[in-house]
């Protein structure tokens, strides 16, 4: 019973910080979003207004840098939350933020999907897409890869997902032990509070393999 308890009061927890991640997101999406934009633009007409070769460098550099920071913006509002996630499903929200992730850390992302995509409840999406989301920042952080490879296998009750990069790998249990690796834990941890499991396996030099597999139910079951 105090297993349940706990596992009850964690999804709680988590379900509220999700509510607040997604208010967080769509400020940073529909307002900061929006005027950064605003100002990218008024830097450009301006631009074009400048005489001095200095000043009109100068503000082509700002420019610059204010696209740079749209971009990072974007990426950070697809983070927090996925907004396609509820209306085109789960693996075109994952492609979505895969696109700003290439354009950010250069690492391309390779889709493979096997069957017809079904429909879960968004707290099972989201638990998928957040585990996804952390193994792909972790091999950005750590695996020194140039590509990854997500790969979905679904079936009629149980959806399955590798997630396979080429990197340089490294050593479960020794970095386990150490607890440097609190990604791994908060992957397993979300997959099971979602009736699933998550497996991470890794070899030195052969890359790293993220293992997810998790129950189909109609919508609105967890």
């Amino acid at each position: 019973m105090a297993l349940k308890d706990g596992n009850e009061a964690s999804t709680y927890i988590i379900q509220s910080q999700e509510e607040e991640i997604k208010r967080i997101a769509l400020e940073l999406h529909e307002g900061i979003s929006q005027n950064l934009y605003s100002l990218y633009t008024g830097l450009g007409f301006l631009e074009t207004g400048i005489e001095d070769p200095h000043m009109r460098s100068y503000a082509k550099e700002m420019a610059t840098l204010m696209e740079r920071t749209i971009q990072e913006v974007r990426l950070l509002s697809v983070e927090l939350y996925p907004n396609t996630l509820t209306t085109l499903g789960l693996i075109s929200a994952l492609k979505s933020y895969s696109k700003l992730y290439t354009s950010t850390f250069g690492i391309l992302v390779n889709f493979e999907s096997t069957g017809d995509e079904k429909v879960m409840s968004e707290r099972k999406s989201m638990a998928v897409f957040r585990v996804c989301q952390e193994a792909l920042i972790n091999i950005a952080k750590y695996a020194d890869a140039t590509n990854v490879t997500i790969r979905f296998t679904w079936e009629e009750k149980l959806v399955k997902i590798q997630i396979e990069d080429y990197g340089k790998g490294f050593d479960v249990i020794e970095v386990m032990k150490r607890n440097h690796f609190t990604g791994i834990a908060a992957m397993k941890e979300r997959m099971v509070l979602a009736g699933g499991k998550c497996h991470v396996t890794s070899e030195l030099a052969n890359g790293t393999t993220v293992s997810i597999s998790l129950p189909i139910q109609r919508e609105g079951e967890f």
